[in-house]
């Protein structure tokens, strides 16, 4: 009705009651709009907690994220890097990096500590060395389709995009499910694989 979309409308009340800079505390005012206002698919706070103690444990210097949404997943992500870090994030839907890009700067955050990357993700990975910068990645955080997860896996495995030691971080694999994905990262042999329980967001 209001000619706005459900992403448009969040970051409208972003802007009405976060506080810039403060990526905690946009992350707290996008929580309370998904709880009582609208749902969004965003990572949410209780996943959020494992995705902060997987920074914490493992504080690694290049991040890729695939499938940026609205920004929620990237600024958790920017907030618990390591000083000097980088932060690659690939949205495929033009509409949804728009708003991304301002809840992303709205957070602090600069173009030197995260790249947002506007493209199909199957295209922007194999050009992430030469057109980007980045080398490889210590941790890939994959919120995106989950029928690219697999897919989007061996091509960052073809084109030599995992550091050695990397960490896999992927969303909703049990639900709605990514069953190939999982297979393949239990039985290739090259992973060790940790389930973590949650609970649907918001």
């Amino acid at each position: 009705l209001t000619g706005t979309s459900r992403e448009q409308r969040a970051f409208q009340y972003l802007l009405a009651h976060a506080i810039p800079g403060d990526p905690h505390h946009i992350l707290q005012t996008f929580d309370q709009w998904c709880y009582h206002c609208e749902y969004l698919s965003f990572v949410g706070p209780d996943k959020g907690r494992i995705v902060e103690r997987v920074l914490l444990e493992r504080a690694p210097l290049r991040v890729l994220e695939l499938g940026t949404y609205c920004g929620y997943g990237t600024v958790l992500l920017a907030q618990g890097l390591p000083p000097g870090a980088r932060l690659y994030t690939i949205e495929r839907d033009p509409r949804h990096a728009a708003v991304a890009e301002k809840v992303i700067r709205l957070a602090g955050f600069s173009e030197q500590t995260v790249e947002l990357i506007v493209g199909p993700s199957e295209e922007v990975i194999p050009h992430l060395r030469e057109k980007h910068g980045l080398m490889n990645a210590n941790l890939v955080f994959m919120d995106h389709w989950k029928r690219c997860y697999l897919r989007d896996l061996r091509l960052l495995e073809s084109h030599q995009l995992l550091a050695e030691g990397a960490t896999i971080l992927a969303d909703n694999v049990l639900f709605p499910g990514a069953p190939h994905f999982l297979q393949y990262a239990k039985t290739c042999g090259k992973y060790r694989c940790k389930v973590h329980r949650a609970s649907l967001e918001y």
